[in-house]
């Protein structure tokens, strides 16, 4: 289990201390799943960059400016899906964020669902049916 709220202060403290002024620590890392806190300093940027194949950015504190193909800025508790196109990242003011990147998609998508849909129930009863008929 990860203590999310030390793990978001030693971030920030850490990038605060930092030459470049920047912390990342992986904090789940389960297959494909990556979660990482992420701290930037105000006026910190990542350098444009690829995008995974899916993945969210939470802020917990702070402001971020993600450029790309639509550019937004992204406040302190809001969530939003990032772009599938090649970004850059810059800290608007001191900010600390949960990037959670699904770094590949074997196959089809995810539980045989579009982006952003949930499967049925009818679903999800097929699926643990057939599981404990495997049993």
């Amino acid at each position: 289990m990860v203590a999310l709220t030390a793990a978001i202060q030693k971030a920030i403290d850490t990038a605060r201390a930092a030459d470049n002024g920047r912390h990342a620590e992986l904090i789940i890392n389960d297959g494909p799943l990556r979660q990482t806190v992420i701290a930037l300093t105000t006026g910190t940027e990542l350098a444009e960059h690829n995008s995974p194949p899916a993945a969210s950015i939470h802020v917990i504190h702070g402001a971020l400016r993600i450029t790309g193909e639509e550019p937004t800025v992204i406040e302190g508790g809001e969530i939003e899906a990032l772009t599938h196109f090649r970004h850059a990242v810059e800290a608007i003011e001191d900010t600390v964020f949960l990037l959670t990147t699904v770094t590949s998609v074997p196959g089809k998508e995810s539980h045989g669902t579009r982006t952003g849909e949930m499967p049925a129930l009818s679903e999800i009863e097929q699926v643990a049916g057939s599981r404990a008929e495997q049993r």
